[in-house]
């Protein structure tokens, strides 16, 4: 319960429905005790014991009523109608309360678990929801660390375990100790002798059966752990199926999933073994005890006669009715074990710190109006430093080009001024004002990113464009696609721009995956625009097209572009070439060329055609 403590706040919006379960919880349990002692006056008429009582009780309030009162009520009742109506008339009377208070039991179980269910529904909903919530907005660097495919079963198997458990937890807490609780009460009214077993019983039945549920939730941390691998795994496969495929690397991945599926069979079934056991053991030795009540109890009623045998018999059914509490509380406890484990998983989200969480007073951004400036900027990814003193102004209305070899801070720098990450030294200012003092949203929106590679959603053409754009009009649509160079292949699709792209936009080919890419940053129409390596993936003729799509976008813009092919950038404003994190050479195409440094060798050495 430790862990599953944490869970409970999600309870508060539905607290009525919690309470309106306990409170149908509490007439069930009250009547679960009573339709069993109905049976006792019914023993009492078919086997023609209990007190007669010729005369009539006097009522003298409800603080008067005890044991004793209500047996005479009840017993001058049977034997007043047996003699009027006889024996069969009572026993139908019998019959009918006891019917009456079976139905009672039944309909009040039913109206609890209606509430327990809306209650569980909303909190699964709502703690799904909330975990999602968190994973969109933690950091990039969150991720580069973590298994997709383990966040993915983080945030749904395991919080599906704790919806199982987080039931459990609540019906063990609010009707079983009460059934428990008026069982025992109505065992001890008919023999608090007989009783004195059950109570010595249960702790050491509980004791027994504990000792099962001690390396459950370990063992469940290890199977969650490996399902999400296991799941990464599945993940991994479906992604690179070509690349599998194509190194017939087919035995390799197959063995290597049987050998994690194997494992977590052999844990699943050790843990299934011991969870199984609880029912069974919390029942063998319910009976043995009964055994030993049924030799006490018959001394008690043909030795000592202090006992009916209908109270006797009665005594017996409430004695085996306590068992089923019993296991359901056994059962509940190791499914919680498991739900702790798994809600540790969950937590490790909810809890995870976000330090690029917007600090407390930041500004709105509203517009770009003058500068971006990287000053004296340092960072690393881990040990080693990507980019080193860094300086770099990128005025408004201008394009900036980094290029240089792969590895020099480039792509990094994308990352930093759209704040995926934060510098670990100088700063970055957005007209001015540090981008750690601005909300992260605002200074997004002023973005617009097209990379290298273009992700597409399984959605339709028109809801991959208008991504991030409320309410965007088909003619705005149609007139970013057209910015693009995309409109004409749209059109040629079936149903054009309700068109789905497929998972990650397969259904595409790699130049309308990027001019969609394009068409996207162009209805979003930020005034910055960072284009990541946006062609190098490109045929030399998808290239040219989407190369055309990105200068019509980048049309009165402010444009940071980093290239690898040397062509696309050759009427920048400025071009910095950078290695291992430094600018060792900027200025125009024509200025680079005639120093004949770094950046005349790259031209070279792609024998491109951008000397004139």
């Amino acid at each position: 319960m430790k862990n599953l403590k944490h869970f409970f706040k999600y309870l508060a919006p539905y607290k009525l429905n919690f309470f309106s379960s306990i409170f149908f919880n509490f007439l069930y349990s009250f009547f679960s005790a009573l339709s069993m002692l109905s049976l006792m006056p019914v023993m009492n008429v078919l086997f023609k014991e209990g007190e007669k009582v010729y005369k009539k009780p006097v009522f003298e309030g409800f603080g008067s009523l005890n044991k004793e009162t209500l047996e005479g009520f009840l017993n001058y009742f049977i034997t007043t109608n047996t003699n009027e109506k006889g024996a069969f008339s009572t026993l139908i009377w019998m019959m009918v309360f006891m019917i009456i208070a079976f139905f009672l039991k039944n309909l009040f179980a039913y109206l609890s678990m209606v509430y327990m269910t809306y209650l569980n529904n909303g909190v699964l909903k709502d703690l799904r929801n909330d975990v999602y919530n968190k994973v969109t907005s933690l950091n990039v660097s969150f991720f580069s660390g973590e298994k997709k495919g383990d966040l993915i079963s983080r945030m749904t198997a395991d919080i599906t375990t704790i919806k199982s458990s987080f039931m459990n937890a609540i019906m063990m807490i609010g009707r079983e100790p009460l059934t428990l609780l008026f069982t025992l009460a109505a065992m001890l009214w008919i023999s608090w002798k007989l009783t004195i077993f059950v109570l010595v019983f249960l702790p050491v039945a509980g004791f027994l059966i504990s000792r099962l549920g001690r390396t459950i939730k370990s063992i469940s941390g290890d199977i969650f752990a490996m399902e999400g691998n296991l799941l990464s795994k599945i993940e991994e496969t479906l992604g690179g199926i070509k690349i599998i495929k194509n190194f017939t690397a087919e035995s390799f991945f197959k063995n290597k999933f049987k050998s994690q599926s194997e494992e977590i069979n052999y844990m699943n079934n050790v843990i299934g073994a011991r969870m199984a056991m609880a029912g069974p053991l919390s029942e063998f030795l319910g009976v043995f005890t009964i055994s030993i009540l049924f030799v006490y109890g018959g001394t008690l009623v043909l030795l000592e006669q202090s006992l009916t045998g209908g109270a006797f018999i009665t005594y017996m059914g409430l004695a085996y009715q306590i068992l089923t509490p019993a296991k359901a509380m056994a059962k509940a406890s190791h499914a919680i074990q498991g739900g702790n484990a798994a809600s540790e998983r969950v937590r490790f989200i909810l809890d995870a710190l976000n330090p690029l969480k917007d600090s407390e007073g930041a500004q709105v951004i509203k517009g770009f109006e003058k500068e971006i400036k990287f000053e004296n900027v340092s960072f690393k990814y881990e040990n080693e430093y990507v980019l080193k003193d860094f300086s770099l102004t990128v005025p408004k209305g201008k394009t900036v080009a980094l290029v240089g070899e792969s590895g020099s801070g480039k792509s990094t720098l994308a990352n930093l001024v759209t704040r995926f990450y934060d510098v670990n030294e100088g700063r970055i200012t957005f007209d001015g004002l540090d981008i750690k003092d601005v909300t992260t949203k605002s200074l997004r929106s002023q973005m617009g990113i097209v990379a290298q590679d273009s992700i597409l959603f399984n959605d339709t053409i028109a809801n991959n464009i208008s991504l991030g754009v409320d309410n965007a009009s088909e003619e705005d649509i149609i007139h970013a696609a057209k910015i693009a160079n995309a409109h004409n292949f749209i059109t040629e699709f079936e149903n054009g721009y309700q068109s789905n792209v497929g998972d990650g936009g397969n259904s595409l080919s790699g130049g309308q995956r990027q001019r969609v890419a394009i068409a996207r940053a162009v209805l979003k129409n930020p005034p910055i625009m960072i284009l990541d390596e946006a062609t190098s993936a490109l045929d030399t003729e998808s290239e040219k097209v989407v190369q055309d799509a990105l200068e019509n976008m980048m049309v009165n813009k402010t444009s940071i572009v980093i290239a690898h092919r040397l062509s696309t950038v050759k009427n920048a404003d400025l071009i910095v070439v950078m290695k291992k994190g430094r600018i060792v050479e900027q200025g125009t195409h024509k200025d680079l060329i005639a120093q004949g440094g770094m950046y005349s060798k790259l031209v070279s050495l792609q024998s491109l055609d951008v000397l004139n």
